[in-house]
């Protein structure tokens, strides 16, 4: 999907594994669409889930980028980068990054990301609606 950036276009990116998808994660593409015009979802690898996470994955990352890509608010979704999952932004230059409310920005990357507006998101029933949480749902 080309875009085609003019003055008024805000492109938003945010960045999650979506392992499983849920409630949470759609309140989160919301709220960051609200941000502005141009929604740009990256979708970690299943690797980089297993690095850094340390834990195995429910859902491959093709079956996480269908799910996503179903999604009306979703403009773009793409996979992330196998090395420096945040490389992407030299290439989408977005406007602003959405920040997931329990989302941790490595502390390497803070100085680098200070050029990019960054939102912190809100919660969505986070007693509820947090992976973690809905996997035990699931699993039990």
């Amino acid at each position: 999907m080309a875009v085609v950036k003019n003055k008024t276009t805000k492109k938003v990116i945010v960045f999650g594994s979506f392992d499983p998808l849920h409630k949470g994660h759609l309140d989160f593409f919301r709220q960051a669409k609200e941000l502005g015009d141009f929604l740009v979802v990256v979708v970690a690898r299943d690797e980089q889930i297993i690095r850094t996470k340390k834990k195995e994955l429910r859902i491959k990352e093709s079956e996480r980028l269908k799910a996503i890509e179903k999604l009306p608010m979703v403009d773009k979704i793409i996979l992330g980068d196998k090395v420096g999952e945040y490389k992407i932004l030299e290439k989408e230059k977005p406007d602003i990054i959405g920040i997931g409310y329990d989302q941790i920005i490595p502390e390497e990357l803070k100085n680098e990301l200070k050029k990019y507006k960054m939102i912190r998101l809100k919660p969505y029933k986070p007693e509820k609606y947090k992976s973690t949480l809905v996997h035990k749902v699931k699993s039990s």
